[in-house]
């Protein structure tokens, strides 16, 4: 029994049901008959017409199908639709079937105003091109984001997708890489097939992918094609562990139809297909449906109800009651109360009715057998996505997705829950190889090939990783401490990865260079020769436009060294350098005023005080050394003990300053700042092949004043002789370099100026390598446990010397140093001299005396403190004699 007997069957109990007094809509339906999905459909539309007449026998309306074969072609899609709409004069038409067939007939359709309606187009691309074409498919558009969600959860950070040279493929590609893009996930490489794709082409293309490092493959096919390409990934050992497949909807609604070497083939593979509800009406539907499907169609296998199917069962139902509501006499209404032009008219004549019933589908909505039938902008509202598993002879759901939750194991339509993609929410996954493991999504180039690790080969400056090359048996030979830090981060990732060391050299034999660390990190991205690189690269703005750093295992920063030259200790003047100039002339005038202030105070009560001005001198240069000897009177006391104490300050500091200095050797640089260096025409040195040179540019050195050197000792001799003599005056390079060089000539040479902040030392992989994310938390677990601080500290155990750099020299002691000091024994002596002053006047003048017309307090208390210092003055005469 084939559809046509189906169809007869169907025209008879249509014929049976319907009245005289019913109107008629002419609907024609163009499908591909002899495919699985056009004999599923226009099975599912006759038993949509018999099952929906019967449960309303009393509307008015009925549709008449008028079935049209497109045979698989566009030409004939098109030649169908213009005879439906010319011959047949049809009120809307089902189909076409595929996407390409409707990107055309949409158009007819357009101009004769009579809905398209298409149950198995999906491509978005076809949507909103004209208001007269209407998916009552899901879009492949809505199930873009589950397919999304998967590869977040999981965290995927690239991603292959394979489709066909068609309609149907080409239509999801904006929508999906969008939404990868939105969960930082690259399309590493898209692989398009061509319709008449052979098995040779597809062995080519998957040979390709396998020598790929990315090992997430999102498939998006039909039936016929995706199987096929999934039998000759298992054929190449692409179902295996480690590789992950995910197969869009397009593959995955035909499942039920695959034969047993097709779910062989899939094992493993995840799937997203719209979730189908499951109710009462859809289990009776489906038992009675399966057994008439499969006796008309015997050469079919088909084990459950599709997706197809119920679309089209709920898009005869849906064009049913939009039709009942027109009505009769919706039916014989004027075109002009629809706005149509008459001269705007396609030559075959323009639908009345066709307006009326889109406006009336349009606005039709009920819960059919795939779920929410509505309608939003010409396409059916998105609904929720199941997420299977291939495993064993069938699929298995592991997850569902919707818009407002993400992934979750149970149907959640609560719109407030929160957006989950964590791989926590799926059921248990059994992938590729029969592994219960996520696979990580990326992989080193397949055929056993080791890493090709680039190591930079050059005659000097090898102190942290050097090269050498066996030119008996051409063996490399690789050791520094770059290298033991690169081999102790690959052995702490969680797999193995076999790795070796390919030379890049930097010099040709006779001694000319034939590259750069610029150069190598362009040959890691074109992988040619190189699959990364190792060695102190520097990670700069350039050379990450080409390449992928990890993260930086070693410091940056760009300072230069310049030669010492040292204070010469025999100078007649030595004396005079511990402390400055300001400070020796403040203290000179600071011991003349002090010995001017003891000698004012002291000649008023030292019998010498009527002697020679001589004596008087010597008095003022005696009474600073010999505080209190000889002195009577507080006041006396209290400036010299002032002057006491910050003269043997002074005298400290003094004599620690000049045994420093006489012991030490004073280390000076020769240039103190890059200014100086630019201003008097220096030239200046770097590493040879590096990016200093453009560095040196920037900070505004003119090139032909920069001179590159191949190894330390080159830069030694050169800094040795200076820019007068054909050398260079300072020596720029990164940190760990001028350390090393500070450590091999010790005390020869000091770092000056400022410390220009870099990016430090990593390792280059190719742009998007998915291994830097990994390589690099492998670098921070090393650095927190202390391994790579370990690995560092053997190398600069073999430094004699930490160099001048760690060397403090003596410096000059300041007047800021005694200022305070200073102004504190200016004030008592001043304060003092004041007072005596005070007391002389005092002393002289009869006025002053007791008398009885003292009246204030105040006065009373200068009184009584007058007398008493008098009397302490007597008392020190009595003494004296």
């Amino acid at each position: 029994m084939d559809f046509r007997l189906l169809l007869f069957l169907s025209a008879a109990l249509f014929s049976a049901v319907r009245t005289s007094s019913t109107i008629d809509f002419q609907v024609g339906v163009i499908l591909d008959l002899d495919s699985p999905v056009g004999r599923i459909g226009m099975s599912c539309l006759c038993t949509a017409s018999s099952d929906f007449y019967a449960a309303h026998a009393d509307y008015k309306t009925r549709l008449v199908l008028n079935v049209r074969d497109s045979n698989n072609s566009v030409v004939d899609a098109a030649a169908a639709a213009l005879d439906l709409i010319k011959d047949v004069k049809v009120d809307a038409i089902v189909g076409p079937q595929k996407s390409t067939q409707a990107n055309f007939v949409m158009d007819l359709g357009d101009r004769a105003h009579v809905p398209i309606l298409s149950f198995s187009a999906t491509s978005p691309s076809l949507i909103p091109r004209t208001p007269y074409f209407v998916q009552t498919a899901q879009s492949d558009a809505n199930q873009v984001q589950a397919i999304a969600s998967i590869v977040k959860a999981f965290q995927w950070s690239q991603v292959v997708i394979i489709y066909e040279d068609t309609e149907f493929g080409h239509g999801i590609m904006p929508y999906l890489c969008n939404a990868l893009q939105d969960v930082n996930a690259r399309v590493s490489y898209r692989s398009l097939f061509p319709r008449s794709a052979t098995d040779d082409f597809i062995s080519k293309e998957l040979y390709k992918m396998m020598t790929m490092q990315t090992r997430v493959f999102v498939v998006h096919m039909t039936q016929c094609h995706g199987t096929k390409l999934f039998r000759k990934a298992k054929e190449l050992g692409m179902m295996s562990e480690g590789y992950a497949w995910i197969a869009t909807s397009g593959l995955m609604d035909l499942f039920n139809l695959a034969d047993f070497d097709d779910v062989e083939a899939m094992q493993g593979v995840l799937g997203v297909k719209p979730l189908i509800p499951i109710s009462k009406e859809l289990h009776s539907f489906a038992g009675r449906w399966i057994r008439v499907f499969l006796q008309a169609n015997q050469d079919m296998k088909l084990s459950d109800t599709s997706i197809f199917c119920l679309w089209a069962y709920d898009t005869f139902t849906a064009l049913a009651t939009a039709a009942e509501r027109v009505g009769n006499s919706e039916k014989n209404s004027k075109m002009n109360e629809y706005n149509v032009n008459p001269g705007d008219l396609f030559s075959l004549g323009v639908s009345e009715t066709g307006p009326k019933l889109l406006r009336a589908l349009l606005a039709t909505r009920f819960r059919g057998l795939a779920g929410e039938f509505n309608l939003v902008n010409g396409q059916l509202e998105q609904t929720p996505y199941q997420i299977v598993n291939v495993v064993g002879r069938g699929e298995r759901e592991v997850g569902i997705w919707t818009r407002s939750g993400g992934i979750s194991r149970k149907l959640n339509l609560n719109i407030t829950s929160s957006y989950s993609t964590s791989k926590e929410n799926f059921r248990t996954i059994i992938w590729p190889g029969e592994s219960t493991t996520a696979p990580r999504g990326w992989e080193f180039p397949v055929g056993g090939e080791k890493l090709r690790i680039g190591v930079p080969q050059k005659p000097g400056f090898n102190e942290f990783l050097k090269v050498h090359r066996d030119p008996h048996t051409n063996a490399t030979e690789v050791s520094g401490y770059y290298k033991d830090i690169f081999d102790s981060v690959m052995a702490s990732l969680p797999y193995a990865i076999r790795y070796e060391y390919t030379p890049y050299p930097f010099f040709n034999p006779d001694g000319s260079r034939c590259g750069s660390y610029d150069d190598l990190v362009y040959q890691v991205s074109l992988q040619d020769y190189y699959d990364a690189a190792l060695g102190d690269i520097t990670i700069t703005a350039n050379r990450s436009i080409y390449a992928d750093f990890t993260l930086p295992y070693a410091e940056g920063g760009v300072t230069c060294i310049v030669p010492i030259k040292y204070e010469d200790v025999n100078d007649v003047l030595t004396f005079l350098q511990p402390l400055t100039k300001e400070l020796w002339l403040t203290t000179a005038a600071f011991y003349i005023s002090t010995g001017l202030a003891v000698w004012i105070l002291g000649s008023r009560i030292i019998s010498s005080s009527r002697d020679p001005p001589g004596q008087h001198a010597g008095m003022i240069g005696y009474f600073p050394f010999f505080p209190g000897e000889g002195i009577q009177g507080s006041l006396l006391c209290l400036v010299l003990v002032t002057w006491a104490f910050v003269g043997s300050l002074l005298n400290s500091t003094y004599t620690a300053s000049l045994s420093s200095r006489l012991t030490v050797q004073r280390l000076q640089p020769t240039i103190t700042d890059v200014k100086q260096l630019i201003k008097n025409g220096h030239y200046v040195g770097c590493q040879e092949g590096s990016f200093l040179i453009s560095f040196l540019i920037k900070l505004g050195f003119n090139k032909s004043k920069i001179k590159t050197y191949k190894s330390a000792e080159d830069c030694n001799e050169a800094l040795m002789l200076g820019s007068e003599n054909g050398g260079i005056s300072a020596y720029y390079d990164v940190l760990p370099h001028i350390r090393m060089i500070l450590s091999q000539y010790c005390g020869k040479y000091m770092i000056v100026g400022p410390t220009y902040r870099t990016d430090g030392f990593a390792f280059a992989f190719p742009k998007g390598s998915p291994a830097v994310a990994d390589i690099s938390r492998a670098i921070i677990q090393l650095t927190e446990n202390g391994t790579i601080l370990e690995i560092e500290q053997r190398l600069s155990s073999n430094s004699a010397c930490l160099g001048p750099e760690g060397t403090s020299s003596p410096t000059s002691v300041t007047l800021r140093s005694f200022l305070v000091l200073f102004v504190i024994t200016g004030c008592v002596t001043l304060t003092c001299l004041l007072l005596s002053l005070l007391i002389h006047r005092c002393k002289n003048r009869a006025s002053l005396q007791i008398t009885s017309d003292f009246k204030t307090k105040a006065m009373s208390r200068i009184h009584a403190l007058y007398q008493d210092l008098k009397i302490l003055s007597q008392n020190c005469k009595l003494e004296r004699k």
